[in-house]
């Protein structure tokens, strides 16, 4: 069905806009609630930890009561709260809403994806993952300047306002096309639950506060290591476990496992760079919100229009051979932008954040096809549901890991790490350091084998 493609897409633009887009907000939100910001970061910590909280339960959920039953629920939830986070009068009405709408948007995503993977044709999968995946590569990007836009010229309301017509439209679309699928009836795994849910708070909530300023290392530090031993647990869990909840015998699928090792050090990477590069403009450089955000349109347009080739790109090249060349020039593009001072010609600075979003949406692309390149179609909401988890674990882990950076090179050189502190040199160390999980990614791409996802490439 070719239309599913864009209807998920829309819901998932809707997603990572508003995930990207109210930081931007946050000063205007503040003074209407007669607060301070640092206040208002709970909603946005809040809506995180319900989305790592209720991701692993979205493939059962749409298993159990039809997908289309799930995808249409999930979209009334985000859209209601999204009501209910414009009209709310106070913080604790607002972290409220967004609770509800971390909700939602835990549904969305993982059975948006189950549905086109289970409804697309091979022969179109690469061209459907491509469409499906190029909201998460332009909201971070586009998020900002649509809030600031807002802010500037209307009320902070309508960043959440915005998504009501979309909701609406996507709504009677979803009722009129979308498949109502059931898959295994199986009992709810509640221990899987527990600790799944557990271990994705704790490491969520450890990278965020590393990357605040203001924020205790050791208390982070306890929280991302209570997490991981959590995440051991939820491992030998669903070892042991008849119907475990996040499946990870997926693992025995060579393609799945690269997606879930190789990807995530690609993530932390490719993650980490739309939050460098506007800082090392605005602090670095000296630039206005606005002048910054003019010369990251260059790293939205290669985002973007990279998706025009990425089909095209795999069935020439197959994903072992794209995967890591791809990576080793997303690498050196990131090691160009540490060379960056205000001198580079505009040029030049223009070519590398070009260079930087076109490597990053051919990452995102083939690690989106790749881990479903040998699963079976009983298997795809299990692998959708893991694959959100690690795509939902990498975009705060990604922020972190250049948040963290920064504020240990200031401290090393004797600086207080507050975020105005900051150097060009330190930004220059960053990225330096940003490019060094995208080069250790290679060596587990060149270990796929040089026929991986073949059948995907020849039906395309």
């Amino acid at each position: 069905m070719p239309i599913l493609p864009y209807i998920v897409a829309a819901t998932f633009f809707m997603e990572y806009l508003d995930s990207t887009i109210i930081a931007t907000a946050l000063p205007a939100m503040a003074r209407s609630f007669h607060v301070g910001p640092n206040e208002l970061s709970l909603g946005m910590t809040a809506y995180m930890l319900t989305l790592a909280v209720f991701i692993p339960v979205s493939g059962w959920m749409a298993d159990r009561f039809g997908s289309r039953t799930i995808f249409a629920t999930a979209v009334s939830i985000f859209t209601a709260a999204s009501i209910l986070c414009g009209f709310a009068g106070s913080v604790n009405m607002f972290i409220a809403a967004r609770v509800l709408q971390g909700l939602g948007g835990a549904m969305m995503v993982p059975v948006g994806r189950f549905i086109v993977m289970r409804n697309t044709e091979t022969s179109r999968m690469i061209q459907a993952v491509s469409t499906i995946t190029w909201p998460a590569v332009a909201a971070p990007v586009v998020g900002p300047t649509i809030g600031g836009m807002i802010v500037t010229f209307t009320s902070w309301r309508w960043i959440f306002f915005i998504n009501l017509p979309l909701g609406l439209a996507v709504l009677g679309v979803i009722f009129a096309v979308v498949p109502q699928q059931f898959g295994e009836r199986r009992p709810l795994d509640w221990g899987g639950f527990v600790l799944g849910g557990l271990a994705l708070t704790s490491i969520l909530l450890g990278t965020e506060l590393a990357s605040n300023t203001r924020a205790s290392l050791t208390l982070a530090a306890l929280l991302f290591g209570g997490g991981l031993l959590l995440a051991i647990a939820t491992l030998r869990h669903a070892a042991a476990s008849t119907h475990p909840l996040l499946d990870f015998g997926l693992l025995r699928h060579p393609t799945f496992s690269v997606t879930m090792a190789a990807g995530t050090l690609s993530r932390l990477t490719i993650d980490a760079i739309p939050y460098l590069v506007p800082l090392l403009f605005q602090i670095g450089f000296g630039l206005t919100a606005f002048h910054a955000g003019s010369l990251m349109l260059a790293f939205a347009l290669g985002n973007l229009g990279m998706k025009m080739f990425t089909t095209r790109i795999l069935q020439r090249f197959g994903f072992r051979a794209t995967a890591a060349v791809n990576a080793a020039l997303g690498a050196l593009f990131v090691l160009l932008a540490s060379t960056m001072v205000p001198a580079t010609p505009v040029t030049m600075l223009l070519l590398v954040l070009l260079g930087c979003g076109i490597t990053r949406s051919m990452q995102y692309t083939l690690l989106a096809t790749l881990g479903f390149a040998d699963i079976g179609a009983q298997e795809k909401g299990a692998a959708s549901t893991l694959l959100s988890v690690n795509q939902q674990m990498c975009i705060g882990m990604g922020v972190a890991f250049a948040a963290l950076t920064l504020r240990l090179i200031a401290t090393l050189r004797g600086e207080h790490p507050a975020t105005d502190a900051f150097t060009q040199t330190d930004f220059h160390w960053a990225f330096l350091v940003a490019a060094i999980p995208l080069i250790l990614s290679i060596p587990g791409y060149l270990r796929l084998d040089r026929t991986a996802g073949a059948a995907l490439r020849q039906a395309s």
